[in-house]
C-alpha cells in the first residue's frame, strides 16, 4: 500500500494546518495561537502517524485522535471568533473544513476495518 502522503485527507489536513498557522501568524495571545497551531498541526500528523502503524487497531486509534483533533480546531476557531482573535470568515471556513476532514477521517477509519 502506497504511503499517506497519497490520501486527499491528509493533504487536506496538512493545508488546513499551514492554513491555519499563517492565519495567526501575527496574534499577540500566544497562549491560544500556540493551542489552535498545535491541533490544526495534529490531524494531519495523527493520520501520518496512524497510517505508519503496523496493526489495524493502533491505525484507528491514531486515526480517532486526528478526528478528535478537528473538534479541537472547531471549538477554539469559535472561541477564537468570539475573542476577537479569529475573523468570522476564518472560523466559518475552519469549522466546515474540519468536519469534511472528520467524515473523511470516519471513511478511512472504516474502510481500514473492513480490510481485516
Amino acid at each position: 500500500m502506497a504511503g499517506y502522503e497519497h490520501l486527499d485527507v491528509w493533504k487536506r489536513a496538512v493545508e488546513l494546518s499551514a492554513f491555519i498557522y499563517r492565519e495567526t501568524a501575527s496574534l499577540k495571545d500566544f497562549g491560544f495561537r500556540d493551542q489552535i497551531t498545535r491541533a490544526g498541526l495534529s490531524v494531519p500528523s495523527s493520520i501520518a502517524e496512524g497510517m505508519e502503524r503496523s496493526t489495524v487497531a493502533d491505525q484507528c486509534k491514531f486515526l480517532d485522535y486526528a478526528r478528535a483533533s478537528c473538534g479541537e480546531v472547531r471549538t477554539q476557531a469559535i472561541v477564537g471568533m468570539k475573542a476577537g482573535f479569529v475573523a468570522n470568515h476564518s472560523r466559518t471556513g475552519w469549522c466546515k473544513e474540519t468536519k469534511e476532514l472528520a467524515a473523511m477521517i470516519n471513511g478511512l477509519i472504516r474502510s481500514i476495518r473492513d480490510r481485516r
